[in-house]
């Protein structure tokens, strides 16, 4: 009982990164392994400043998935961790309520599973510490924001129970195609989307640098770049989409900045 088959991992155009950052409870990280072991993920990486070491704990709490850990890759920060990652998604319990989202626009585990489904590229599904979760700074450099509908009244979830969840639904995604294919349904996501890391990056870049040139007040610049990066990043674009959009962002940045001179 409960030791693993002999039979491969489940086949997925997108390769999956499951990114913890800088993870504080070792049974957590084991138990991280066995829930991507569970749903047929195997790719873990860690970003740690001063490296990490799994201990006895981790490796007792992983169960028959040892060899999750055993090929992690450790990071010394972001940058490194993600160069060439094409969708980050980061998971986070902390919601902006109302109407005026100014930041935090999540989408739903089922929703951002069926996004990513499709990608032909790497994804990365990034969870924050045990304590503080994602920090702002590093949600601002997601793509996606994706969180767990779970009870207000104390929305937090434990580490591995908020990757085991949206794990899950990554691997229903996988099962709904499969029956959808055998019984001739159509599907809901268009296929082979990717997106070349260095595009992402300038969409990052430049949706920030139209947004500072654009005639609003200053407060509103931040909120204005976040907006427009989640909506495209959203979108999921594929390379020629997003070469079409990044040239009209630089039309529109450059023309906005030429009336600016004008005027001055």
């Amino acid at each position: 009982m409960g030791m693993n088959l002999p039979i491969p991992l489940p086949e997925r155009k997108a390769e999956v990164f499951v990114v913890l950052i800088e993870p504080e409870i070792q049974g957590n990280v084991g138990a991280v392994a066995r829930s991507m072991r569970n749903f047929g993920f195997d790719n873990l990486r860690l970003i740690s400043k001063s490296g990490y070491e799994f201990e006895d704990e981790a490796l007792a709490r992983s169960k028959h998935a040892k060899i999750v850990l055993e090929n992690a890759e450790i990071f010394p920060d972001w940058d490194s961790c993600m160069k060439d990652i094409s969708i980050v998604v980061g998971s986070s319990g902390k919601r902006e309520m109302g109407e005026r989202i100014a930041f935090r626009h999540f989408v739903m585990p089922n929703e951002v599973a069926q996004r990513i489904h499709n990608v032909e590229g790497k994804v990365a599904l990034v969870f924050g510490r045990e304590g503080v979760g994602i920090l702002t700074e590093e949600l601002q450099m997601c793509d996606i924001l994706v969180t767990i509908p779970t009870w207000e009244g104390y929305p937090i979830l434990n580490l591995s129970h908020a990757v085991t969840i949206l794990l899950y639904e990554m691997h229903m995604a996988l099962i709904s195609e499969e029956l959808g294919s055998q019984e001739g349904l159509p599907r809901t996501t268009r296929d082979t989307r990717v997106l070349n890391p260095e595009l992402r990056r300038m969409i990052h870049t430049l949706s920030g640098e139209l947004a500072q040139v654009v005639d609003v007040q200053e407060h509103k610049r931040p909120g204005i770049a976040e907006t427009l990066k989640r909506v495209l990043m959203r979108s999921m674009p594929l390379d020629d989409e997003a070469h079409r959009i990044l040239g009209v962002m630089k039309q529109s940045r450059d023309a906005l900045k030429e009336k600016h001179s004008e005027e001055e």
